[in-house]
């Protein structure tokens, strides 16, 4: 099995979610074009937030989804193929949230910065931090906690507001990881739980409050 951290944002850094609905839908297409039978073009505007549920008939999935964010202007995912092919195809049924943001916003053109870029974990070192990587960027929004991607000790001085901002942040798979139903659905979690156990906030603390200078150059991991 081979896993890609696959990152796309927005042309000229845009918003790609504007409010919570474009969220919503989003994590929607994840799990509805996660399937070997065509795309369906979702042109209505109003997709409920169903946690994680929907009405859908699934066949058989292309990809296993084993870790996620959205931010305002890009999205993280954690990718395998589970059929030949399956990354492709599925990042080219993803792409197209695209035509319902313009519709629904009233805009024209392009709305992902290129292609979507995918980078092969291949490297202990890199497995074992890309999850937490994915589940700390939203940490930008949070005050006084930007520094997070400083290799120093010490750099996030109140971990327990971090847990708890991580712990309100509905758009990624953190809260999936800690055993709090968001969206199971769509996330494949075993590949990780035998990395990191039962306890992911746990390990997640843990990695914050004992950073060192052996850890994976974040370079790697910046778009």
């Amino acid at each position: 099995m081979e896993l890609y951290h696959v990152i796309n944002r927005g042309v000229d850094g845009r918003k790609i979610f504007l409010d919570t609905q474009d969220y919503a839908r989003f994590v929607h297409d994840l799990y509805e074009f996660n399937d070997t039978s065509p795309a369906f073009e979702f042109l209505g505007i109003a997709v409920p937030e169903t946690s994680g549920r929907t009405t859908s008939r699934r066949q058989k999935r292309i990809v296993d989804i084993h870790g996620w964010e959205l931010m305002k202007n890009h999205y993280h995912l954690l990718l395998s193929e589970r059929v030949e092919g399956g990354l492709t195809l599925f990042l080219r049924k993803l792409s197209g949230y695209a035509r319902y943001f313009n519709e629904r916003h009233g805009r024209r053109g392009t709305l992902f910065q290129g292609r979507t870029k995918k980078i092969l974990i291949n490297r202990q070192e890199h497995f074992l931090y890309i999850l937490h990587y994915l589940h700390l960027n939203s940490l930008d929004y949070l005050p006084g906690a930007k520094g997070w991607r400083q290799r120093d000790k010490g750099t996030i001085p109140k971990i327990s507001n971090v847990l708890e901002y991580l712990q309100n942040y509905r758009w990624s798979s953190y809260l999936d990881y800690c055993g709090k139903k968001n969206f199971p659905s769509i996330l494949t979690t075993s590949l990780f739980a035998n990395a990191f156990g039962t306890d992911y906030a746990s390990a997640l603390k843990e990695y914050l409050t004992d950073r060192n200078d052996e850890e994976l150059d974040l370079k790697s991991l910046e778009y």
